[in-house]
């Protein structure tokens, strides 16, 4: 396993202008937008269900240097949920319905899986899903295609959220570890975490493509700029490769070094 004893995470504070950030603002593209927007629309009611499933457990954290990355974990997930909440007025302000979505999202994720799922469970699916955060993360940082596609604000929120993703990537495993380290459970965890990341991610972009004045002939045309301006890793190959990892019993979130990545980032934004 490797070692996260030294490492420090702190929460920061960006509030970004998104008034001039267009429609259809991924290269403008329909579909890439509501690619992104869709995964946006997931992340605030998921990264405070990521709180609740740690702090569940706090109790249980008795290492001084894992409850104060804890801390730090809530500090930069509470920041990143309501940051993504800023933008939601701009997606409603551009006639966008989101509300819909979130009701029965948030309904079906957190009003039923959530009480349904053991307390032990909704932990291990926080640490897989900050697992694909991670890696996502990863990829938007090494392969930097939203420089030439996203508008300034929509670059710095992508890019700061996933910057400090990698920074608490070792997190809500490391707890979980603590809490009970069981490969069956982990791996029921990976499960859960990769039908529902995957299921509400399609969901919401389907539900914001839906609102589009646009025939559907049209938007599988539009999926060729998608394949233009996109670089990198592509979605599938990321969460393939990720769930291959996870599977390893000795796998640990910090088996690769991304740290420079993010600190080079939030250097060059001044974030560090």
């Amino acid at each position: 396993m490797a070692d996260g004893s030294t490492r420090e995470i702190h929460p920061r504070n960006v509030e970004l202008d998104y008034a001039k950030v267009p429609r259809h603002w991924m290269g403008g593209s329909v579909v890439g937008t509501h690619i992104a927007n869709g995964v946006n629309l997931l992340f605030p009611a998921g990264e405070r269900f990521f709180v609740r499933s740690v702090h569940a457990y706090l109790d249980r954290v008795t290492d001084p240097s894992l409850r104060a990355q804890v801390k730090g974990f809530f500090g930069q997930e509470g920041r990143h949920a309501k940051e993504h909440e800023r933008f939601f007025k701009v997606l409603e302000a551009q006639g966008y319905d989101v509300a819909r979505f979130l009701e029965i999202y948030e309904k079906v994720a957190y009003g039923f899986i959530e009480k349904v799922a053991s307390q032990e469970l909704r932990l291990a699916t926080t640490a897989a899903c900050e697992h694909f955060t991670a890696l996502l993360a990863e990829n938007a940082l090494t392969a930097r295609f939203l420089d030439d596609v996203a508008p300034a604000a929509m670059r710095d929120l992508l890019l700061w959220h996933a910057s400090e993703e990698i920074e608490h990537r070792a997190v809500a495993f490391d707890v979980l570890q603590v809490v009970n380290p069981s490969y069956s459970l982990r791996v029921s965890g990976l499960a859960l975490a990769t039908a529902c990341l995957s299921g509400f991610w399609i969901a919401g972009t389907l539900h914001l493509l839906a609102q589009e004045d646009v025939k559907w002939r049209a938007l599988l045309d539009d999926w060729k700029k998608v394949k233009e301006v996109r670089a990198g890793r592509t979605t599938r190959s990321v969460f393939v490769d990720g769930i291959r990892a996870y599977l390893r019993r000795d796998f640990h979130p910090l088996d690769n070094d991304l740290d420079r990545l993010a600190a080079d980032y939030l250097a060059s934004a001044s974030l560090a």
